[in-house]
């Protein structure tokens, strides 16, 4: 399956290199200074939300971190580990509550006041129970990001800390 994204980041592209679509790190393939196309792989597709897309559907869009720059956040590579869906959308002011589905296998890794990537968003977890978790949105999320239109039964793509991954691994007997 291939894709093409209208996005004027795409100039900073060139063939091969990696850009993360709504979490998903993908390869760009043809840049030009109005988009570029990605292909993306059974893999992809199935365990991502990107089969999905159709035209005209707005997506995240983000150029991966380069050595120089400041790091604020935490370790978000691109590899989604599953799809959620928005459950509940609540307004508090001007900031959201968002509550999500998770898929069991992933939720051991969710930690209350913890990090975890939407659809390629970094957020802190607000709450977590055994069926999904909640995050605040604040407006600034809300403007930038497609988090800002997201309503209830909306598959997300979800990526948990790599780091709890390899320690959870590392400690398995």
């Amino acid at each position: 399956m291939s894709l093409r994204f209208e996005a004027g980041l795409a100039r900073e592209l060139a063939p091969g290199d990696s850009v993360a679509v709504s979490g998903v790190c993908l390869s760009a393939v043809d840049p030009s200074e109005r988009g570029f196309t990605a292909d993306l792989s059974p893999e992809t597709v199935a365990r991502s939300s990107l089969g999905s897309l159709r035209e005209g559907d707005a997506v995240n869009l983000e150029l991966p971190l380069r050595p120089s720059d400041r790091f604020g956040g935490h370790i978000v590579q691109g590899h989604v580990d599953g799809v959620g869906a928005v459950e509940q959308v609540s307004d508090q002011g001007g900031s959201r509550e968002v509550r999500l589905s998770a898929p069991p296998g992933l939720l051991r890794y969710v930690v209350e006041k913890g990090s975890v990537t939407v659809d390629g968003v970094s957020l802190t977890v607000a709450s977590v129970d055994g069926d999904g978790f909640a995050v605040s949105l604040i407006p600034e999320t809300l403007a930038r990001t497609t988090l800002g239109t997201a309503g209830p039964g909306r598959p997300v793509n979800l990526e948990v800390d790599v780091i709890a991954k390899h320690v959870e691994k590392l400690l398995r007997p």
